[in-house]
């Protein structure tokens, strides 16, 4: 088997360790929760636990889908849990959070895919935290209107669902998920959403894409009204996984920041290390005036 690549100056990082990197992680262990951070083999969770927040990840920590580059186990998901909504309330409140975002695994098994849920967490963040900004980065709900419905009607302020790779690779990258459904989820929301509501979503690079197809699919993006963008650099989290095909160099994600602003993107983050949700409150939406300083 070839060994891994080895990891550009760029993108190495000192692992830091703090009271707060130890606190976050015994308030997650006490409450049970799970987050995108360990599950996902997150190479910023050291930085963003050490800040005091993670990316809680409800539904389980077992995913329906299977896709190649997402360290989430794959298996039969167990029965939701009734009060996991109220310990991730609990959880942001304990962590004094003032921008919390909330991801889920795949719930195919689910007839709503597991809508109910974010709308029952949502509702219970708010209830326990009054003027908390909520986020959410959901699956593709196989883009069932039935579903998106009952998360916007919880109200969050940034519907985030990744496009995660350029149309050619779609195929080869994401389970049980296409490039177009995708878009029609981010157009579905932006159409019925009010318009305080902004949408987002990201590109991992690094896995075979053409800058030309980065361009189409940010395009792409902004022909179904998304506001925020997301790029960083796909790191292979196991050896089962695919093979990161190039470190894309701090000056092209540059390129493509300029280019995403360009295009009218209200936000664009896009840097080697970046994730979905990665600093998520340094783009604050409109409409809200109050200073977020803890998000992952």
């Amino acid at each position: 088997m070839a060994p891994r690549p080895r990891l550009p100056d760029w993108l190495r990082m000192r692992l830091p360790t703090s009271e707060s990197f130890a606190h976050t992680r015994h308030l997650l262990g006490e409450l049970r929760l799970h987050t995108v951070c360990e599950s996902a083999r997150c190479p910023n969770h050291w930085e963003c636990w050490s800040r005091g927040t993670a990316t809680f990840m409800i539904g389980g920590d077992r995913c329906t889908r299977a896709c190649r580059f997402c360290a989430v186990t794959t298996a039969r998901p167990l029965p939701l849990e009734a009060d996991e909504p109220g310990r991730v309330a609990e959880a942001a409140q304990r962590l004094r959070l003032r921008h919390v975002v909330i991801t889920a695994v795949a719930r195919d098994d689910l007839p709503d895919g597991g809508a109910a849920h974010f709308r029952r967490t949502i509702e219970a963040v708010r209830e326990r935290n009054p003027g908390i900004v909520i986020e959410v980065l959901t699956p593709d709900f196989n883009a069932d209107p039935a579903a998106l419905e009952v998360v916007l009607a919880a109200r969050p302020a940034v519907f985030n669902h990744n496009l995660e790779t350029v149309r050619r690779l779609t195929p080869a990258v994401r389970h049980r998920a296409t490039y177009d459904r995708s878009l029609a989820v981010l157009r579905y929301v932006k159409e019925r959403a009010p318009a305080e509501l902004h949408t987002k979503s990201g590109l991992m690079l690094g896995l075979g894409e053409r800058p030309e197809e980065v361009l189409e699919a940010l395009r792409d993006l902004r022909g179904v009204g998304c506001d925020r963008l997301t790029l960083g650099q796909y790191l292979q989290p196991t050896r089962s996984h695919l093979p990161v095909i190039e470190f894309v160099r701090p000056e092209q994600f540059a390129a493509y920041d300029r280019a995403g602003r360009e295009m009218g993107f209200f936000h664009v983050a896009s840097a080697p290390k970046v994730r979905s949700s990665y600093h998520a409150d340094e783009a604050v939406p409109v409409g809200i005036t109050s200073t977020l300083t803890i998000a992952h």
